[in-house]
């Protein structure tokens, strides 16, 4: 199996037993889905979706704006955060010049992005890291369900605590992070891979 079909593999949303996702309907046909139903216009409403939120229904679905990493470690006014503007940049960017994550701590990956048009469901933010090519960590977690932005403010979705590698062996090498946004559908939103390297500090 090449490289390219193994990563494919592990990008894979892994399977709920039993749990078959519906068919994928638009913002407007949500809308209008059983209008009677009070609860269903309370989950509607929770998603900001209204009759009149249906829009132009082009372009993709979702655009992941950010990836960035939180840490109560990071020194007072560091941020580290990843445009996603450009995809290729970042992997050309993060190939010269990795991100440096400190050894040893914990830390949070957080995502921003905004829901173009439709409703999304079942969707997961899955993450790989690589080093020397052999995979050393799979995240895989849970974004939930969406509808379109409806303002100029994103979604953001913080991530369950990770803890970062700690040792002189862990703190050699490049780290290749291959990011995807996907639904139960198989339906990716966004692609990207970055570097990182850890150190003694940030």
């Amino acid at each position: 199996m090449s490289t390219d079909d193994n990563d494919h593999e592990d990008l894979r949303p892994s399977n709920t037993p039993g749990y078959k996702p519906s068919a994928a309907k638009t913002a407007e046909e949500y809308a209008k889905l059983d209008a009677e139903d009070e609860s269903l216009a309370r989950w509607k409403a929770s998603l900001g979706l209204t009759a009149a939120s249906s829009g132009n229904a082009s372009g993709p679905k979702v655009t992941v704006l950010t990836l960035e990493l939180v840490s109560s470690t990071l020194p007072a006014g560091k941020t580290i955060s990843i445009d996603l503007s450009d995809p290729a940049k970042v992997a050309a960017e993060t190939k010269k010049n990795p991100v440096v994550i400190k050894e040893g701590i914990e830390y949070n990956v957080r995502i921003k992005f905004r829901v173009n048009h439709s409703i999304i469901s079942g969707v997961r933010y899955i993450q790989v890291v690589k080093r020397a090519g052999v995979k050393v960590d799979k995240m895989e977690q849970m974004l939930g369900s969406y509808g379109p932005s409806t303002n100029s403010d994103p979604y953001v979705k913080n991530f369950e605590p990770e803890e970062s590698p700690s040792g002189m062996i862990a703190r050699s090498g490049t780290y290749t992070v291959k990011s995807r946004v996907v639904d139960d559908d198989g339906e990716i939103y966004a692609d990207w891979e970055w570097q990182f390297k850890l150190g003694k500090e940030w």
